[in-house]
């Protein structure tokens, strides 16, 4: 798989499929239209193409702040890949893009990429003032060489509303961490260097590692989850809390710290990976440094029942 940061960097020397979206998060609805790309562009023995947008247009648009995204554009760009996807495409999105009249993008990709067929959802516009909806596209790709195949986006397993972006990320900012993974297709994860912190985990006998997690991906509701911790490919059993230690009184700003279960080793400087498997319990204060650390002897002990159900 070949990522890029701009259109203008392609030239593809054969006919493409392409499928335009933000695919944050690339979820169970993403990854079944992805695959039936792939297999199409196979079978036609054409490129597969995903371009997708970096920043989000709501950032641009609606000047959304705050934790947003569920994956960073390079773990999407890996996710995408991994599916099978030829080359991804991270288009910056800003004034100028929003402005960019539908022909004129779309004779973009014509030029840059050969497109043959353009695969969208029922809803898809692009385009100044989203011009460039299906009826749209249609007409133009008549004039200009191509198809538009719309594509259904799939259902979540419990009800008949399509799985969303939006709708994991709220599902994480409750908490509900084991919905957001139904829908993910594999559990929601966040990483980062480890980071000199506190050192409180110490002084109650539980050492956490810090991790600096990207400060625009969406972390779950504040509290105590049950995991997997990936360092250097290998997995731990782990609990983390994320919050902001209410029990020593700190300055308020959001912490992921990962208590690696049966671990004992130098993580400062090291790559953590955490998913979250499932919420064992919300943020409390606890009165005594020592209530706390009988909470987290219990934390520990069901985490590792837990755990041991999935792996």
């Amino acid at each position: 798989m070949r990522h890029v940061h701009n259109l203008t960097e392609v030239q593809l020397d054969a006919s493409s499929i392409v499928t335009i979206g933000n695919f944050d998060g690339v979820h169970r609805g993403h990854q079944d239209l992805i695959i039936k790309q792939v297999r199409q562009a196979r079978a036609q023995r054409e490129r597969s193409v995903v371009l997708t947008f970096f920043p989000h247009p709501a950032r641009v648009i609606k000047k959304t702040r705050g934790r947003f995204y569920l994956t960073t554009p390079e773990d999407r760009a890996a996710l995408l890949g991994g599916l099978g996807v030829d080359l991804v495409i991270t288009q910056p999105f800003d004034e100028a893009l929003r402005h960019t009249r539908a022909a004129v993008f779309i004779d973009g990709l014509v030029q840059h990429l050969h497109m043959r067929s353009l695969w969208v959802g029922a809803d898809f516009a692009l385009g100044y003032k989203r011009e460039g909806d299906v009826p749209f596209l249609t007409r133009l790709g008549e004039e200009r060489g191509f198809t538009v195949r719309v594509i259904e986006m799939l259902n979540a397993e419990d009800d008949d509303q399509k799985i969303s972006s939006s709708s994991i990320r709220e599902a994480l900012r409750w908490g509900a961490v084991e919905q957001a993974a139904r829908d993910l297709g594999r559990w929601y994860k966040v990483e980062g260097p480890v980071a000199e912190g506190m050192r409180r985990g110490r002084t109650v006998g539980f050492p956490t590692a810090n991790v600096q997690v990207w400060g625009e991906q969406v972390l779950p509701a504040r509290g105590v989850y049950a995991g997997w911790a990936w360092i250097g490919g290998e997995r731990h059993p782990a609990v983390t809390n994320i919050g902001v230690r209410p029990t020593f009184d700190d300055d308020g700003t959001p912490t992921v710290e990962v208590h690696l279960l049966d671990f004992d080793g130098d993580l400062y400087g090291q790559q953590l990976v955490f998913e979250f498997v499932t919420r064992l319990r919300g943020e409390h204060r606890f009165e005594f440094v020592d209530s706390l650390a009988a909470q987290i002897e219990q934390d520990i002990e069901r985490a590792r029942m837990y755990l041991k159900m999935v792996k």
